[in-house]
């Protein structure tokens, strides 16, 4: 981990923490308004400081993070967890939100296999009666 007097750009520090596999994807992610510095949409080259707060959005989750540490080296994941600490109110939405999409996911009526020819035929059978009224 580096001192504070290194400047890194925004993209090397979210690809060295390890919330991105590699810096392109950083860089497309903060051009994309999907990484927000301090609650504003930010540059790729910005600066991070310590005690920051970013706001990043992957896939469904948004994490709200405080930086705690730069570095411009991708590391071990252990070392890359010591250089943010999320907040409690992310954590805590992030795990009722996926518990909410677990409880959708388990009331819609998904079939447990891909239906075989005669369930196909059934289908299709049972789709054009239904066409015909």
């Amino acid at each position: 981990m580096t001192d504070s007097n290194n400047k890194i750009r925004l993209d090397k520090w979210l690809w060295a923490a390890r919330f991105f596999k590699t810096r392109a994807l950083a860089k497309d992610a903060i051009e994309g308004g999907k990484v927000h510095y301090e609650g504003q949409r930010c540059k790729v080259s910005k600066t991070p400081e310590l005690g920051a707060k970013l706001t990043i959005r992957q896939g469904f989750d948004e994490k709200t993070v405080i930086i705690k540490a730069l570095s411009g080296q991708r590391r071990g994941a252990a070392e890359a967890q010591l250089l943010y600490e999320e907040t409690p109110a992310s954590i805590k939405a992030r795990m009722d939100a996926a518990e909410h999409r677990r409880i959708i996911r388990a009331s819609q009526l998904v079939p447990d296999h891909k239906p075989n020819k005669k369930e196909r035929r059934d289908q299709r059978r049972f789709e054009q009666m239904n066409q015909d009224y």
